[in-house]
């Protein structure tokens, strides 16, 4: 998986389509990641211990990694590359050519 926690990405598909966001986790083995902001559904909790508040909250669901595209500072919505030099393994924007 390319995408990492804390890169800015554009959501592309779905209800949340077109929303910027930063990634808050990375789930590598389902290939979703948890976008700020973004997918959110209504989850009952109980209250639990004496500090804990129950009732509806609003919580982050997980979305597919191939429902969002890293934004580039210079150009916006890109892939991502890789670069390999002696410094080791960089990813680049596919549009620029500029470093991620």
């Amino acid at each position: 998986m390319k995408l990492k926690t804390g890169d800015k990405v554009m959501v592309i598909a779905g209800k949340d389509a077109g929303k910027e966001s930063r990634i808050a986790r990375v789930f590598p083995d389902k290939n979703k990641v948890l976008v700020e902001g973004v997918n959110t559904a209504k989850r009952h909790t109980k209250p639990t211990g004496q500090t804990m508040q129950g009732g509806i909250i609003d919580k982050d669901m997980p979305i597919d990694a191939s429902n969002v595209m890293i934004i580039c500072e210079k150009c916006g919505p890109t892939r991502i590359g890789h670069r390999i030099d002696d410094k080791g393994k960089h990813r680049i924007c596919r549009k620029c050519g500029g470093d991620l």
